[in-house]
C-alpha cells in the first residue's frame, strides 16, 4: 500500500499480518532482551519487511540495529525507514546514492485526541485544518497531520542528529494532489551544499490508515 506514495526507486514492503517466522539476527536479539510480545512482534515484522526491501534492491539481507533515538541502523549503502501500527507494518528503503534520507508512518484513520493536537499543532495548523476539515470532512486531518509530522522527523534525523520537535515544522496539505510541505522553523542541516528549509511528502487514506512518506533525494 505505502508504495504508491513512494517513488519508483524506494523499494517498500508491507505487511497486516506479523511474520514470526521471520529470522532474528544475534546482533538484533539485544534489543529484544526485555521486550513484551507486542513489541517482539513489531520489531520482527518489520524487520522482517525490510530485509525483503533489501532483496528487492539486490542486497544481502542484513541485521537493522537501533541508535540511541531508536532509529533503525541500517547496513552501509542503504537508507530507509519503518513503521508499524494495529495491523499495519512497512519498511522501505533504498541504495543511499539515491536518497538522503527517507521518512514513513501509518496511523489507523482515527480521530486525533483535542489535547495532542493542541501540542503537536501551532495556531496556523489550526486554522489550517479547519478549513480542511470543512472541504474535506471524510478525512481526519489531525491524524493526518501527526503522521505527516512523525515522516518529517524521520527524514530529519538522519540529516541533522538532533531533534526535531513537533512544533519546529508548520505543516500545509494539498488534499487533491496528496502532497504535503513541511516548513522548518528552525535552521536546517545542509545537503548537497544548500541548507534544508522544508521537506515535502505524500499522503493517502487506505483501508482505514493513514500513510504518509517523505523521500530527501540526493542532487544529481
Amino acid at each position: 500500500m505505502i508504495q504508491q506514495i513512494l517513488p519508483p526507486a524506494v523499494a517498500a514492503v508491507d505487511t497486516t499480518a506479523d511474520l514470526l517466522d521471520s529470522p532474528v539476527f544475534p546482533e538484533e536479539e539485544t534489543y529484544l532482551a526485555d521486550s513484551v510480545d507486542h513489541r517482539r512482534r513489531e520489531f520482527v515484522t518489520t524487520r522482517g519487511c525490510a530485509r525483503t526491501a533489501m532483496t528487492a534492491l539486490g542486497m544481502e539481507p542484513a541485521a537493522v540495529g537501533s541508535g540511541p533515538k531508536g532509529e533503525p541502523r541500517w547496513p552501509a549503502g542503504v537508507t530507509g525507514s519503518m513503521t508499524h501500527c494495529d495491523g499495519y507494518r512497512a519498511a522501505a528503503l533504498s541504495h543511499s546514492r539515491e536518497f538522503h534520507s527517507i521518512g514513513i508512518d501509518a496511523e489507523c484513520h482515527e480521530p486525533l485526541p483535542e489535547e495532542l493536537v493542541a501540542y503537536i499543532t501551532g495556531p496556523e495548523e489550526r486554522a489550517h485544518l479547519r478549513e480542511l476539515e470543512r472541504s474535506h470532512p471524510a478525512v481526519h486531518w489531525p491524524t493526518v497531520l501527526f503522521s505527516a509530522k512523525e515522516t518529517v522527523y524521520k527524514a530529519w534525523y538522519p540529516l541533522a542528529r538532533r531533534w526535531l520537535g513537533f512544533r519546529d515544522a508548520r505543516l500545509t496539505f494539498d488534499p487533491e494532489a496528496g502532497t504535503y510541505t513541511a516548513r522548518l522553523l528552525v535552521p536546517g542541516p545542509v545537503v548537497d551544499g544548500v541548507r534544508v528549509a522544508w521537506f515535502t511528502g505524500h499522503w493517502a487514506v487506505v483501508d482505514g490508515l493513514v500513510l504518509t512518506a517523505i523521500a530527501v533525494r540526493r542532487a544529481r
